[in-house]
């Protein structure tokens, strides 16, 4: 089978990241993508669920943000709370 070269741009701590995982995984980013497309092409579709984190929403961040804040800025009024066991 003929092979082609396909070259994309991506964030370098992405890329550190991933080769990391790759390797723990004992593959490398060649297989990794090749995996991905032969999934991709036989199901027609992405085969994975892509959705946004309500975590990392505007408002939440915002949220994040002010606590941050308040935190280094010493006003926060810090509690402690126990563990709860899902």
């Amino acid at each position: 089978m003929a092979q082609a070269l396909v070259n994309f741009r991506m964030d370098e701590e992405l890329k550190k990241d991933m080769e990391d995982t790759c390797r723990d995984l004992g593959m490398n980013m060649t297989t990794a993508f090749t995996i991905f497309a032969k999934k991709m092409t036989r199901e027609k579709r992405i085969p994975f669920e892509v959705s946004i984190d309500p975590f990392y929403s505007d408002g939440n961040m915002d949220h994040l943000r002010k606590i941050i804040k308040e935190i280094e800025s010493g006003d926060a009024i810090l509690q402690k709370h126990d563990l709860i066991e899902d």
